[in-house]
């Protein structure tokens, strides 16, 4: 068995499961757990036999590794009918981990408690330690944009980010409020709700990475001029300039709109800090008009498949939605919605 066959090796596999054959072989008790609560899913004794059928020839070709997050997730599912129900949509996914993930998390509608301030330090290792900070957006928003003053974009940020922290800490210098330039993006119905007083709840993306509410939105002086972009629900953002290498200040500005953060994903640097980066690349006749381009961060633009062939993937834009398109073809859409999605899907 190659490591393709081995990946992919679907439910079919635990068909004459054993535990204690798995345990002999040497697999871990959380390991030999997780293939137990498969095998029992699809061939233990149930009175959803029709359903465990169903789910059973649904599963074929899916791999083992997502069978058993499914099973994992199921878990905090109250009542067997609700499971099968749960589980034979899930069967039903082809696609990456993450996807599948977030259709569980859609399906299994449990509250998730909201994070709260907190300062955690880890043990010493090797005369170094972890410091964690969860704190509000906003202010945090500011420290990184002071640390990111001054660092050199051509050599790794958490070193530098780290000693810069360090010296403010030292120095004991304030952090002073970063002027407020990130671009908001705002949904037409999320705006007319915003402005007859109803849309308070509303949760807005703000190209820095952090987000504010409609109440907030209204509140914030934004000046006395406000830009506004169009954007087409198949062909993104209208076409501003073509002919030139480098991306123009506006370009940029509808690009971060585009791609509120990069557009790997699971990437967490903001469009604040990103680069913006030819889908189809400038020396393989890419032009730089706005249905080329996307916002990267320096590694993952640097690590895009330029030819489209590559370990780390490639970016496309599939209906003007920005889209990494990983290297077994699957299409992974951006972590942070970004104008697109959140004006037209």
């Amino acid at each position: 068995m190659n490591f393709s066959e081995f990946a992919a090796a679907g439910v079919g596999v635990l068909a004459d499961f054993s535990r204690d054959t798995a345990l002999a072989a040497g697999l871990s008790t959380t390991r030999m757990r997780d293939l137990a609560r498969v095998h029992h899913a699809y061939y233990g004794p149930t009175r959803f036999t029709r359903q465990q059928r169903d789910a059973l020839a649904l599963a074929e070709g899916m791999p083992i590794d997502q069978l058993i997050h499914i099973e994992k997730k199921l878990t905090r599912v109250a009542t067997a009918a609700d499971r099968w129900r749960i589980r034979l949509d899930l069967v039903r996914h082809r696609g990456s981990f993450r996807g599948l993930t977030k259709r569980a998390d859609r399906l299994i509608d449990l509250p998730t408690p909201a994070p709260t301030p907190a300062c955690r330090f880890s043990r010493s290792r090797d005369g170094m330690r972890t410091m964690t900070w969860t704190y509000t957006e906003r202010e945090l928003a500011d420290l990184e944009h002071l640390l990111r003053t001054g660092i050199d974009p051509n050599t790794p940020a958490a070193a530098q980010l780290a000693d810069a922290l360090a010296a403010l800490l030292r120095d004991g210098e304030t952090v002073p409020k970063a002027a407020f330039r990130p671009i908001v993006i705002v949904p037409i119905a999320d705006w007319m709700r915003i402005h007859a007083g109803t849309g308070d709840e509303v949760e807005l993306t703000c190209t820095d990475g952090t987000t504010m509410t409609g109440a907030q939105y209204l509140h914030h002086q934004f000046g006395d001029v406000l830009d506004v972009a169009a954007f087409h629900p198949h062909h993104g953002a209208v076409n501003l300039y073509r002919g030139q290498r480098f991306a123009n200040t506006k370009q940029k500005t509808m690009s971060k709109l585009l791609c509120p953060g990069c557009a790997f994903p699971d990437c967490k640097t903001s469009a604040e800090t990103t680069q913006t980066h030819h889908i189809t690349a400038w020396a393989h006749g890419g032009m730089t008009n706005m249905d080329n381009l996307a916002e990267l961060c320096p590694f993952h633009n640097g690590v895009n498949a330029d030819d489209r062939s590559g370990r780390f993937g490639y970016i496309d834009n599939p209906n003007g939605r920005i889209t990494w398109i990983a290297p077994n073809g699957t299409d992974i859409p951006m972590t942070t919605p970004g104008a697109m999605e959140l004006l037209f899907d």
